[in-house]
């Protein structure tokens, strides 16, 4: 069975720092394109953070630029989620998901993904 794990939410407290991790089972993900996407109570799922398969191309989106930071590991099926100044706003469901695509497609809210996690909770508090 093919699964995507997440870990590493919690509760914080704003300017905090927290590290989210993926891991992939049941196939090697090392060939697609990896990321996060949030879903906060009431409001869509956004995308966060992609990285390719290689990971020397990587995209943010604009609200987490200069404070988050995505990276992966192939030999550990794992992509990983720098959070540092998080912010109340962050506060959300953090999921990753994985697709044979290029990143720009790949961010865009109407492209399916193959693969996602079950996401963990980010919770930042004031």
């Amino acid at each position: 069975q093919v699964q995507l794990a997440e870990s590493g939410g919690g509760l914080v407290q704003a300017g905090d720092s927290l590290r989210l991790s993926c891991v992939g089972s049941g196939r090697s993900f090392s060939g697609d394109t990896m990321g996060w996407f949030r879903q906060a109570p009431g409001k869509e799922r956004e995308f966060v953070a992609a990285i390719n398969w290689n990971g020397l191309k990587v995209y943010y989106a604009e609200s987490v630029k200069d404070r988050f930071t995505i990276a992966r590991d192939n030999a550990r099926n794992t992509v990983f989620l720098q959070m540092n100044t998080l912010k109340p706003e962050d506060t959300a469901v953090y999921s990753c998901a994985a697709a044979d695509l290029q990143l720009g497609l790949f961010a865009l809210p109407t492209t399916h993904l193959d693969y996602w996690g079950q996401g963990t909770q980010v919770t930042v508090s004031s």
